[in-house]
């Protein structure tokens, strides 16, 4: 883009107008007849760059490659008619300095690929910014190399984010890698790097589900060249997972966040209906070429030492300073090179960030994330009961305030595995987790995933030594399609005597890019508890970029009980249907996509009973800058088979109640240095009315390192049995020191239960792998104490110091 011409629609259209009619290149020369772009400026003495055709039917060692043919040497990538690729890795015949120079020789006797080919905003157009992409290897691990070229000057890049693993990475400009290292077109590794060198990892299960917690070894470094940035990335082999056997054929999406023109590109075409390009592995580049060592399997022991002083005032007798001190040991195994053990003795999770305060304004149970590192890894080959895709369709948080992305991933489907339950009672408080282990990997076309973990018992919460064991086991079929099964084992049931057990079949079909069926049935075991013990669920859904179609329905028996899972609602049967209809505009300028969506859920009790109707109706406007505007009309009924105690003073009595209400909210886009979400709801509620103004997301840049991140949610319900008002105030502050070196603080208060906490964390990771952790955390009560010293009351205080030291063999 020319630095005259303006941003936004029209300029984005001359400029797809100019580059209308190329074919896709590789490292600057065309397989066609129409130039592209002119080629990077080659470097002085460079071999002139050719690109030959691999002859027909050329095919390297191992599986069959699903897209062009491997490319011959000097070439490095092949394309085919729909925009598939196919890369060769270059092996390194020297040493490669990670410094994010690129001034190693091999760069200039190589030639890159790019030619990459946007998602959105333009389908198909090709990218508006050149891309120069090299991998190489050696015995030890794979390099991706890339210089990023920038038509912008630096000071309009959004970059405002150096913390690893920030959620907030995903809306700086970034570069991309994703290995599918099985080649089975569904699950892989995903890399991110930003220009100031804030890079995150993921962990992909079935083309979606990405895991954040997922924290391999691995390096990037990225610099700075006339007109744009570099980047060089080191990842060893022992920090992936891959079949047996030294040549490799891998699956390769490589791509790029352009934020100062809101675009996504990538190497191959990408839907724009799929979502997150990087995930739809399905239509990735091949990677061959690749020689992995003959023995790459890892071998990780991980020890911590940990020393704290507590107090507490809540239980009895009370502690005051108490010191403590422990130890112990996480151990990584590689089996085979795809099939890895994890054990762990001891096991502490001191270090783990508090969860954020919810106010609960329904008469269901609330669902608190997995924070714990143990359980986060490889977290997606136990997913039961939800498939990537649906969980986007319902499963409201109506009345949840401060409610996190992601509140319910089922919406009201059960999870029959949720790791919450494990080393945590049903009030949060902490049971001692003896120790375990967790093998996770695929066998062929499998994906295996089994845990076997002891707790002790628990004076506090009275809880008993209990064994938890959970075996998950999915079948690839087709081209994106899955079937699966899982058991869980609870050997002490929360209701007594005896062992609860859950077990289940599931499915997932997806056909062409947007057409999902699935289903599950499941069954539980519980001492005291016979029949009516099953629940199933059958989707189908279409999920354009056009159309969207949701067909959904679901059954919860009254006895269905997954004591190591979890269940918003009990005893139910919901069918529900959702349609959206998503035009983008081509005559408004400011406006990128219009949404109209509507739905209907409809679920009755077990004996037949209307308990909950709710129609809506949304309307939401995308705009070209990244903000959104979004208003939705809804109509509840809600029937209460028995008193609702909505707080400990007021409480609904038993009854059918019909109410109407609206809610508008204008999100600022997460680029923005002040975004987040404004919104207004005001209606009827259980037979009063409710208003409500919040601001969630929030997010303040301060500086490229510092950055508040505050959240506000105020709500006046006035009901004929009373009054009062629900707050809930929540306030992040960050400092990055380096992208591995980080220090933030998250204070909170909640109006309902009169808790104002404090959460301060230091985590430095020292090497890669290795890391040390200083938390403070303290909880007051703001009613106990406030008519005293003015000052809430101390219930509960922490100061924890753990250093954890890895050793990779």
């Amino acid at each position: 883009m020319s630095m005259d011409e303006p941003d936004g629609k029209a300029a984005r259209t001359r400029r797809t107008a100019r580059l209308a009619g190329a074919l896709i290149g590789c490292g600057g020369v065309l397989w066609g007849t129409a130039p592209l772009a002119a080629a990077p400026q080659e470097p002085a003495g460079a071999e002139p760059r050719q690109v030959s055709r691999p002859p027909a039917g050329f095919q390297p060692a191992g599986p069959a490659i699903d897209g062009p043919p491997a490319p011959l040497p000097p070439a490095t990538i092949s394309r085919d008619a729909r925009g598939g690729a196919t890369v060769r890795a270059v092996r390194l015949d020297e040493p490669l300095r990670l410094d994010g120079v690129l001034d190693e020789p091999i760069y200039a006797r190589v030639e890159p690929f790019g030619g990459f080919i946007q998602q959105a905003p333009d389908e198909g157009a090709p990218a508006t910014e050149d891309t120069d992409n090299w991998i190489f290897f050696d015995d030890e691990s794979i390099y991706v190399g890339a210089r990023v070229h920038e038509s912008v000057p630096e000071s309009e890049w959004v970059a405002n984010e150096m913390q690893r693993d920030s959620f907030q990475l995903i809306n700086n400009d970034g570069y991309i890698v994703v290995l599918d290292t099985f080649y089975d077109r569904r699950n892989g590794f995903a890399f991110r790097v930003n220009p100031i060198g804030g890079f995150s990892d993921r962990q992909v299960t079935d083309e979606g589900n990405p895991n954040p917690d997922w924290n391999p070894v691995w390096d990037v470094r990225t610099g700075r060249f006339d007109g744009g940035w570099t980047v060089e990335m080191e990842i060893p082999f022992q920090s992936l997972r891959f079949r047996p056997g030294a040549d490799q054929v891998w699956g390769i999406q490589v791509g790029r966040d352009i934020r100062s023109n809101y675009e996504e590109a990538y190497l191959t075409a990408v839907p724009i209906s799929a979502g997150p390009g990087q995930f739809r592995l399905s239509v990735a580049g091949t990677l061959v070429g690749l020689e992995v060592p003959a023995d790459s399997r890892t071998f990780e022991i991980k020890p911590y030492a940990i020393g704290s002083l507590n107090t507490d005032r809540t239980v009895v007798p009370p502690i005051s300073n108490d010191g403590d001190r422990s130890g112990g040991v996480d151990v990584k195994y590689g089996l085979t090179e795809n099939l890895t053990a994890d054990f762990t003795y001891n096991t502490d999770f001191a270090q783990v960030e508090v969860d954020e305060q919810q106010i609960n304004l329904t008469r269901f149970s609330l669902f608190f994330p997995e924070k714990r590192e143990f359980f986060l890894e490889s977290q997606g080959i136990f997913d039961f009961g939800r498939v990537a895709g649906f969980g986007d369709f319902g499963g409201s948080t109506r009345g949840i305030l401060n409610a996190p992305a992601g509140a319910f991933p089922a919406g009201d489907a059960p999870t029959l595995f949720f790791s919450r339950r494990i080393g945590l009672d049903q009030e949060g408080r902490t049971v001692p987790i003896v120790g375990g282990g967790r093998l996770t990997g695929k066998v062929g076309d499998f994906s295996v995933g089994a845990i076997n973990i002891q707790t002790d018992d628990a004076r506090a919460s009275a809880a008993l030594p209990t064994n938890f064991s959970v075996l998950r086991v999915k079948r690839d079929i087709l081209r994106r399609s899955r079937v699966g099964a899982i058991f869980t084992n609870r050997s002490v049931s929360l209701r007594g005597d005896g062992a609860n057990q859950a077990y289940g079949l599931d499915a997932s079909f997806s056909f062409y890019d947007n057409v999902n069926m699935y289903g599950y049935y499941a069954r539980t075991n519980t001492p005291g508890l016979q029949g009516n013990n099953e629940s199933y669920r059958a989707a189908f859904s279409y999920e354009g970029d056009l159309y969207g179609l949701l067909v959904d329905h679901l059954q919860v028996g009254r006895n269905f009980n997954p004591e190591i899972g979890f269940m918003r609602r009990e005893d139910f049967r919901r069918s529900y249907v959702y349609a959206q209809f998503s035009p983008r505009p081509e005559g408004i300028e400011a406006v990128r996509q219009f949404t109209w969506g509507g739905s209907v859920d409809y679920i009755e009790n077990g004996a037949g009973q209307l308990e909950t109707r709710i129609l809506s109706g949304r309307f939401e406007t995308s705009f070209e800058n990244s903000d959104t505007l979004s208003a939705d009309i809804q109509q509840d009924y809600e029937f209460l088979p028995r008193p609702f105690a909505i707080t400990d003073a007021v409480t609904i009595p038993v009854g059918g109640y019909e109410f109407t209400d609206f809610q508008v909210s204008y999100e600022l886009g997460p680029h923005r240095r002040v975004a987040g979400s404004l919104s207004f709801q005001h209606g009827e509620f259980f037979g009063g009315d409710i208003t409500a103004v919040g601001y969630s997301r929030g997010r303040i840049e301060v500086s490229r390192q510092f950055a508040v991140e505050p959240g506000i949610s105020w709500n006046r319900i006035t009901l004929p049995q009373g009054s009062f008002t629900a707050r809930v105030a929540t306030t992040r502050s960050t400092y990055t020191f380096t992208p591995r070196m980080f220090a933030s603080a998250l204070l909170q208060y909640n109006s309902t239960n009169n808790v104002l906490s404090t959460n301060v964390r230091l985590r430095w990771e020292y090497e890669p792998g290795s890391e040390l952790f200083v938390v403070y955390n303290d909880q007051r009560d703001t009613f106990r104490d406030l008519r005293n010293r003015g000052f809430p009351m101390l219930e509960n205080r922490a100061f924890v110091v753990k250093l954890t030291r890895q050793f990779r063999f």
